[in-house]
C-alpha cells in the first residue's frame, strides 16, 4: 500500500521531473506529467488517497491524458502529439511490409511497445516513447513509473532511467526524399562495374535510404541490367560488410525469417536470437515473419522450432511464435496483482516452479499490462521477476524468459545490452551485431544509444569504432546514425 505521503517527491514536487527544465526537460510534462505516465496521472498511484487499487486502473483514468496540463497538452489521442506524425515518414513503409494491421509502422512499432498504437503504452511505463518502453524497474533505476519501489521511498529525480519523453520518431534512419531506384541502382552498377569496387559509393547509398527505398533496389536492378543484385554484390563484397549490404536490402520480414532459420538450423541454436526476434516483434511482425519462413524455407517457423528444442523452452518460444499477444493499451491494476501474486505462487512461493505459469501471462499480455505486473511484483515481495527467474529457473528456459522480462520492460536497454555483449571478450558476435543496426534502425536506435550511454558510460557509436574496422565500421555507423 503506498499512501501519497510516501511520494513526497513525485508528481507535486515543483522541482522534480517535470519542471526540471534542465535535464529531460524533453517533454513540458517530463516524466510524471507524462499523459498516462505514471505518478501524475490524476488519478494515479501518489495521489490515489487509497492507494493502488482504486487507482481504477488504467483506462478509467478520467484525469488521464487530456487534462494533463503541462503535459503534451496538444495530444488529446492520449499520444504523443508526435505520436500522429511520430512514426512519421517511417510509418507506412518504415520496415516495408511491416506496418498491417495498422501496426504503427516500424519494427518494434507495435503498439505495445509504447508506439504509436495510441493511448496508455505512450505514457504508460513511464516510457511513452514510440519504439520504446521504458522500464519500470530496470537495474536500480527508480522510475517514476514504480511509485513504490521499496516501499514508496520517494527517490528523487533519477533522470538516467527516465529515457527522455521520448516524441516522435525514434529511429536513426529517415527516408531519404527523392530517392529513385533507377538512379540508385546505375551508382550500384558503376561502383561495381570495372576494376575494384567502390565501397565508398555503396556506404554513401545505403546508409542515407530508408529500408522501403532500399528494398525495390533488387527489382530495379534487374530490370535494368537483367542481373540479379545480390548475386553481384557477393561477388564483388566480402566478409561482414557483404553481410550487413545484403541484411540491408532484404525486408524486415524476410531478414527476421532467414535469420530465425540460421538461428535454428546453423551449427548449434543460437536461443538467444530466436528469444530476441520473437519478443520483440508486435503481432503483425510475427504473422508477416511466419507468412514469408513459410514461404521460403517450405515449413512452418513453429515446426522448425518444434525440431530443434524441448520441454518449456520450446512451449515459451512456439507461444511467442504466435504472434498473438495481446496489444490492448489499457491496463487494469487488479488484474495485474492478481497475476502478480500467481508469479509468486508459482516460482518463489513453491517447491520447484510452475514455468507454465510464468509462460501464460508472459506471452498472453500486453505489455503496458506486464510493466505493470512487474511493479506489482516488486512491490509484493522486494523482488525483481527476473531475479525471481534466475533463482527458480535455469537453461533456456531461464534465459528466455529473462530476457523476454527485460525486453518489456526497457526494449530499448535489452537491445543495447544484446549489443554490448556482442562487443564484449574476444571476437565480435557480427551477427547480432548487425542484426540489431538493422533491424531497429528505424524503430527506436535513439532509444537504444540512449540506453548505451547510460549503462556503459561510452556512446554506441564509439564502441562500434572501437570494436569494428574497414567498409563494415563506416557502414555500421551509418546506421547508428551519430555520437551521444
Amino acid at each position: 500500500m503506498v499512501s501519497e505521503m510516501s511520494y513526497p517527491g513525485y508528481p507535486p514536487a515543483g522541482g522534480s521531473y517535470p519542471p526540471a527544465s534542465g535535464p529531460y526537460q524533453q517533454a513540458p510534462g517530463g516524466y510524471p506529467p507524462q499523459p498516462g505516465a505514471y505518478p501524475p496521472q490524476g488519478g494515479y498511484y501518489p495521489p490515489q488517497p487509497g492507494a493502488c487499487p482504486p487507482g481504477a486502473g488504467y483506462p478509467p483514468q478520467a484525469g488521464g491524458y487530456p487534462p494533463q496540463a503541462g503535459g503534451y497538452p496538444a495530444a488529446p489521442g492520449g499520444g504523443f502529439p508526435p505520436q500522429a506524425g511520430g512514426y512519421p515518414g517511417a510509418q507506412p513503409g518504415t520496415y516495408p511490409n511491416m506496418p498491417p494491421a495498422g501496426q504503427s509502422g516500424g519494427w518494434g512499432g507495435q503498439p505495445g511497445f509504447g508506439a504509436p498504437g495510441g493511448g496508455m503504452p505512450q505514457g504508460y511505463p513511464g516510457g511513452p516513447a514510440p519504439g520504446q518502453q521504458p522500464m519500470p524497474a530496470y537495474p536500480g533505476a527508480p522510475n517514476p513509473s514504480m511509485p513504490g519501489y521499496g516501499g514508496g521511498v520517494p527517490t528523487g529525480p533519477t533522470p538516467p532511467v527516465a529515457p527522455t519523453a521520448n516524441k516522435g520518431y525514434r529511429g536513426s534512419i529517415k527516408d531519404l526524399p527523392g530517392a529513385d531506384p533507377l538512379r540508385d541502382v546505375e551508382v550500384l552498377r558503376k561502383a561495381m562495374k570495372g576494376f575494384g569496387t567502390d565501397e565508398n559509393a555503396i556506404i554513401e547509398l545505403l546508409g542515407t535510404r530508408s529500408n522501403k527505398q532500399r528494398v525495390p533496389l533488387k527489382a530495379a536492378y534487374k530490370t535494368t541490367y537483367g542481373k540479379d543484385l545480390f548475386s553481384d554484390l557477393k561477388s564483388e563484397l566480402k566478409g561482414d560488410f557483404e553481410d550487413l549490404v545484403l541484411a540491408m536490402l532484404k525486408t524486415p520480414a524476410h531478414f527476421d525469417a532467414s535469420e530465425l532459420k540460421e538461428a535454428i538450423s546453423g551449427a548449434g541454436t543460437d536461443e538467444a536470437c530466436l528469444i530476441e526476434i520473437l519478443s520483440s516483434r508486435s503481432n503483425a511482425e510475427i504473422q508477416e515473419i511466419n507468412k514469408v519462413y513459410k514461404a521460403e524455407y517450405g515449413k512452418s517457423l513453429e515446426d522448425a522450432i518444434s525440431g530443434d528444442t524441448s520441454g518449456h523452452f520450446r512451449r515459451l518460444l512456439i507461444s511467442l511464435s504466435q504472434g498473438n499477444r495481446d496489444e490492448k493499451e489499457t491496463v487494469d491494476i487488479s488484474l495485474a496483482k492478481q497475476e502478480a501474486q500467481k508469479l509468486y505462487a508459482a516460482g518463489e512461493n513453491k517447491v520447484g516452479t510452475d514455468e507454465s505459469q510464468f509462460n501464460a501471462i508472459l506471452c498472453a499480455r500486453s505489455k503496458p499490462h506486464l510493466r505493470q505486473v512487474f511493479h506489482e511484483y516488486q512491490q509484493m515481495c522486494g523482488k525483481d521477476i527476473e531475479k525471481s527467474i534466475c533463482s527458480e529457473m535455469s537453461g533456456n528456459v531461464e534465459s528466455g524468459m529473462v530476457a523476454v522480462v527485460k525486453c518489456i520492460k526497457n526494449t530499448g536497454a535489452y537491445f543495447a545490452e544484446r549489443l554490448h555483449k556482442a562487443m564484449q571478450g574476444v571476437g565480435t558476435k557480427d551477427r547480432t551485431l548487425i542484426r540489431i543496426m538493422v533491424s531497429r534502425s528505424e524503430v527506436d536506435m535513439l532509444d537504444i544509444r540512449q540506453e548505451y550511454l547510460r549503462l556503459y558510460g561510452k556512446s554506441l557509436y564509439t564502441a562500434i569504432s572501437g570494436d569494428t574496422s574497414g567498409d563494415y565500421k563506416k557502414l555500421l555507423l551509418k546506421l547508428c546514425g551519430g555520437s551521444d
